[in-house]
């Protein structure tokens, strides 16, 4: 197995991945923006490095996990870019959740210089991140994967293959089509069982159990009516996601009207100042329209 891993974007879910692999037995090399994540991967057991082009000088598998496209590109392309500091025969894993197009440039500039990339976003919230539990859906060379699986599974747990370059991307698009649609469709239930009266723990505990039972009412309903929005996973990425998925259906002439009414409650979030709350936090925009928040004692 390749023995040092660099890591790029060491966030809410980042960093906690990073000490997986650790975890794992791997060296680790980490950046970031800002310093104190990296201090903690040091303390943790791994090491610094002042740039992603050192990152990729130093280790075998370059490992990226940023907000969005332009970030991704940046980090890649830049002066002291991962491109300035790769070899041949290594390999890129950017496990962000970015533009499908955007992968597929940035993979045949990295085959260019002589290297492979994985697109591999991930979903699971940062518990998945720190439990090493989380979805990872890969597009790229079935080879490369195949090579990079064990060290996938270090971070995940629910591993697969989507196809060539982008179809990760594609597929996490797919995830997040639901994923909103999930989150809106309980912040819908629960308001409405608070206007009508309803014992909002009662009415979580029973349809958990029956048809409607999903992640979000598992993970998120118990907190939710405590009002407790605290960042699993932000609202402003799952805006970001969604514009990435209704711009991908425009390209292909996919039908999104469910999502598109998604995207714009997450607008909301973004324009009323909560964008940094947990993606389940969009219940407050449909509290907003009701004048009414869903909470027990």
């Amino acid at each position: 197995m390749a023995e040092t891993i660099g890591f790029v974007g060491l966030g809410i879910m980042g960093l906690p991945m990073s000490k997986n692999l650790v975890d794992a037995g791997y060296d680790v090399v980490g950046h970031n923006r800002s310093q104190e994540p990296v201090d903690e991967l040091v303390d943790y057991g791994g090491e610094g490095a002042d740039s992603p082009q050192e990152v990729a000088e130093r280790t075998d598998v370059v490992i990226t996990c940023l907000p969005d496209s332009p970030v991704v590109e940046s980090i890649v392309r830049d002066d002291d870019g991962i491109l300035a500091g790769l070899s041949e025969g290594m390999t890129v894993i950017d496990m962000s959740t970015i533009s499908p197009t955007v992968t597929e440039e940035l993979a045949a500039a990295i085959e260019d210089a002589g290297a492979e990339m994985l697109d591999a976003p991930i979903s699971g919230g940062e518990e998945g991140a720190i439990d090493g539990t989380l979805s990872i859906m890969v597009g790229g060379d079935e080879d490369v994967f195949d090579a990079n699986e064990e060290l996938l599974a270090a971070m995940g747990e629910t591993i697969t293959h989507c196809g060539p370059s982008g179809a990760g991307q594609t597929t996490k698009a797919c995830n997040q089509i639901v994923v909103a649609a999930q989150m809106v469709g309980v912040s819908e239930a629960l308001v409405f069982a608070q206007k009508a009266g309803a014992d909002l723990d009662a009415v979580v505990e029973a349809i958990s159990g029956g048809a409607a039972g999903c992640w979000t009412l598992d993970n998120r309903a118990p907190s939710m009516i405590q009002g407790d929005f605290d960042p699993g996973f932000f609202a402003s990425y799952q805006y970001k996601d969604l514009r990435i998925a209704t711009d991908a259906g425009e390209a292909f002439g996919a039908p999104m009207p469910q999502t598109e009414i998604a995207h714009e409650l997450y607008k909301s979030m973004e324009t009323t100042g909560r964008g940094d709350d947990d993606n389940s936090g969009v219940m407050q925009i449909i509290e907003d329209l009701a004048g009414e928040e869903a909470r027990v004692d």
